[in-house]
């Protein structure tokens, strides 16, 4: 069975109307099959479900580092993982639309820890499903990167107020 969508005004690609699929301000990830979103719309106690899905993935990342590297990662909870990330990502992206360098350093520390958790691409083989979606998502995050170390370059490049050169007085006899 095949359904036509037509979105229209204010609608979008599911065909649903955004005051219909949004009403609770709820953040969608994943593809574009709705039975397959996670839904990520609250903190709660136990850090939600964004904590529950970086669990297995950030004890792996700890185990990786200390069993390469040979250092002893700190216990963090994940909680204050999750929370951090949403105060550098907010605080961050606030700053920065304002123009500000600060802004970009926080989102530049956010992309950093953020990246490699959340798009382990490297993980799965090479034509698995999940591969293919963690990815693009991963080069996504390493173009802002990069476009943020553009934009600090740029920012330290321009000087800031450009000094007048002063006209000597014609001197009178």
């Amino acid at each position: 069975m095949t359904t036509r969508i037509t979105p229209g005004i204010g609608a979008n690609l599911l065909g649903q109307h955004s005051a219909e699929r949004n009403q609770d301000a709820t953040a969608y990830v994943g593809n574009l099959d709705p039975q397959e979103w996670v839904v990520f719309d609250e903190f709660g106690v136990d850090g939600g479900p964004a904590a529950k899905e970086l669990i297995p993935k950030f004890t792996f990342i700890k185990k990786q580092i200390s069993t390469k590297l040979g250092l002893r990662v700190p216990n963090i909870d994940v909680r204050h993982l999750v929370a951090s990330t949403i105060v550098l990502k907010g605080l961050g992206g606030i700053l920065f639309v304002f123009g500000s360098s600060f802004g970009a350093y926080l989102l530049l520390l956010h992309l950093a820890i953020t990246t490699p958790l959340l798009y382990d691409f490297y993980n799965y083989e090479l034509f698995d499903p999940e591969f293919e979606l963690l990815l693009p998502e991963f080069l996504q995050s390493v173009a802002l990167f990069g476009a943020l170390l553009y934009f600090l370059g740029m920012k330290n490049c321009i000087p800031r107020r450009q000094l007048k050169k002063k006209t000597p007085k014609p001197k009178t006899v």
